[in-house]
């Protein structure tokens, strides 16, 4: 795993996109500081660019690194959370500026997946985490399921020997500045 992690590493500071597992399902990212990549994903997956994509951290202490003020019921979700959860929050910054929703909120899940969190640790900038399909089409459930076209379109394929911790996505819950939660995904 090692080899990998340094490859995918690697990829990321060229400014490439990756197909990689994460603890939900196979997924397709780039550096979430990086605006070129950020592109680059839009593009291979043909998204409305209205349609933000999330990140992935290996700790919630790195949270206000890339989130304003992180309201308190964010820390009480995370730590009673037993499965993978994104929590969108508001005030997003040292990202991307084509990041963020149009709102200048952020979809962050802390990620329990060995790969991902020493890509994430070697790295150490947040990495955009996106489903590994086109737009519109059914979330791949194993790396079989990846089309090959979409294997084609990124720089940097992990091996499908290291593998997803999941077969489905996230929950995704809302936060507003005030508090307020909003559940998106179940």
């Amino acid at each position: 795993m090692k080899e990998a992690v340094q490859s995918a590493v690697d990829a990321l500071k060229r400014g490439e996109v990756i197909l990689y597992p994460t603890d939900t399902i196979w997924g397709i990212g780039c550096d979430a500081t990086n605006p070129d990549a950020i592109d680059k994903v839009y593009k291979i997956k043909a998204r409305d660019l209205n349609k933000p994509l999330l990140v992935i951290l290996d700790d919630d202490r790195k949270l206000n690194r890339y989130i304003k003020e992180v309201p308190d019921v964010a820390w009480d979700l995370l730590d009673h959370s037993d499965k993978p959860m994104t929590i969108i929050y508001p005030e997003a910054y040292n990202l991307a500026p084509n990041l963020p929703a149009v709102d200048g909120s952020i979809g962050i899940r802390i990620v329990k997946h060995d790969f991902c969190e020493a890509v994430l640790r070697k790295f150490n900038k947040p990495l955009v985490s996106t489903s590994a399909n086109f737009s519109g089409e059914p979330s791949p459930k194993s790396f079989e399921e990846i089309s090959q076209r979409l294997r084609d379109a990124v720089d940097y394929v992990v091996s499908s020997s290291i593998k997803a911790g999941g077969n489905r996505a996230s929950s995704i819950i809302k936060l507003g500045v005030g508090g307020q939660v909003q559940i998106i995904r179940k």
